[in-house]
């Protein structure tokens, strides 16, 4: 592509060019041109040379090579021209404007396309070099204690229900002081709770009638761990009625009738 004839002029080869200005900028190029300053009699010599090859090849060219070799005269024949000596300037054309400027704009902003088209085609061919892992499934050995019919769904929902009710009943006003809720922590207060109701108590009923924001999420990660420890269990008597969690586990001793209904 960038090779030179015998009499110093760079020799095009036929390829694979996106338009017409694709074609421009890659004379410009091969020619070490600044683009702001082009020597428009060298390009249009070089592209009419390149449309002579195409055509002796007998090859399809498609109407807007033509149309911009058209142009490229033009603007060449405007360069050529005498500039006018008198004070007098034809409203239809100024003799201040360059002729190339319009031809440089849409270079720039062919420019512009084509640097994005290409980063774009690094980032899609960077992204195929990185796989998603699949979603595991839980294993085996980790178990739940939850009753069938309820559903991660369902201990979201609740979850929800329990921030909503923080956020909302929140004080306007409020006295700022630390506090350290932990897991293990909220599973001894979810557990002496339990014990104290000796049946099944509503989740939401777990923590405090105004609780804090920590306070809700702790005491939701506490109760599905000791799920998981099989300590308790997690039911829902239908869709829309509360999530109720009953005691299992006391002195280290599963009840018979539930931990055999959750096998």
């Amino acid at each position: 592509m960038d090779k030179a004839t015998t009499s110093g002029q760079p020799l095009i080869q036929v390829s694979d060019f996106e338009g017409p200005l694709d074609l421009l900028l890659h004379l410009i190029k091969t020619n070490e041109m600044d683009i702001y300053d082009i020597r428009i009699s060298t390009i249009t010599s070089q592209y009419l040379t390149y449309l002579h090859q195409m055509q002796t090849l007998r090859l399809d060219i498609a109407g807007e090579y033509f149309v911009m070799a058209a142009n490229l005269m033009a603007i060449k024949a405007k360069l050529l021209l005498p500039k006018p000596q008198t004070v007098a300037v034809d409203e239809d054309e100024d003799p201040t404007v360059d002729p190339r400027e319009e031809l440089v704009s849409q270079l720039l902003e062919y420019q512009r396309y084509k640097q994005a088209a290409q980063n774009l085609k690094e980032r899609a061919a960077d992204r195929q070099q990185h796989f998603t892992r699949p979603a595991a499934p839980v294993p085996d050995s980790v178990a739940l204690t939850v009753a069938p019919g309820v559903t991660p769904v369902d201990l979201q929902q609740a979850l929800v229900k329990l921030l909503h009710r923080a956020t909302v009943m929140k004080p306007v006003t409020q006295n700022i002081h630390q506090e350290h809720f932990t897991i293990k922590a909220q599973m001894q207060v979810v557990m002496r709770r339990l014990q104290a109701a000796h049946g099944l108590v509503d989740f939401d009923r777990l923590v405090a009638k105004v609780p804090a924001m920590e306070e809700v999420v702790t005491t939701f990660l506490a109760v599905l761990e000791l799920a998981r420890q099989r300590q308790v269990r997690l039911q829902q008597v239908s869709r829309m009625a509360p999530l109720e969690v009953k005691f299992l586990q006391a002195e280290g001793r599963y009840d018979a009738d539930d931990a055999t209904s959750t096998d």
